[in-house]
């Protein structure tokens, strides 16, 4: 029996006690964190989500948080005199899988409250007055006559 599900915004196949390296996870370790973004499900025969498997659950423990191996980036533009070396160690969580259920587990659901109608209390909306048109613009007082009393000076 294996299971296709998402974890940590990737996807693995995972099968019953298999340990698995994903993106780290806030759990703490020892702690038991259950995915239900269950993708595909195989049990003699296979189910496919649409995208998820409803009810379907994987369960896994949380063993230790660590950091993967470094990465070396190196960049470099030939004869331009360009060289970056950047190193890069990715955190991550080593958990170990439990048990794959197609159904979840029965969980007590709690007393619904009856949902109370609401009333629409919508003001009534005021109607947007027509743009005034826009009276003829006067003409300016000519300048010229105001050079001429300048130049008599």
């Amino acid at each position: 029996m294996y299971a296709i599900v998402e974890i940590a915004g990737q996807q693995f196949k995972v099968a019953k006690d298999q340990k698995v390296f994903v993106h780290r996870l806030q759990n703490e370790e020892g702690s038991k964190v259950s995915f239900d973004n269950v993708l595909l499900l195989d049990d003699g025969k296979i189910t496919i989500g649409a995208p998820a498997i409803k009810g379907a659950v994987v369960t896994a423990k949380v063993l230790n948080h660590l950091k993967g191996d470094k990465v070396i980036v190196f960049k470099k533009k030939r004869r331009k005199g360009y060289r970056v070396k950047n190193g890069h160690r990715q955190f991550l969580t080593e958990i170990q899988i439990e048990s794959i259920s197609a159904k979840a587990p029965a969980k007590k659901a709690a007393p619904k409250k009856e949902a109370k109608p609401v009333e629409e209390t919508k003001k009534p909306v005021a109607k947007k007055a027509a743009p005034k048109k826009d009276a003829p613009k006067k003409a300016a007082p000519k300048k010229a006559a105001a050079k001429k009393e300048s130049t008599k000076k």
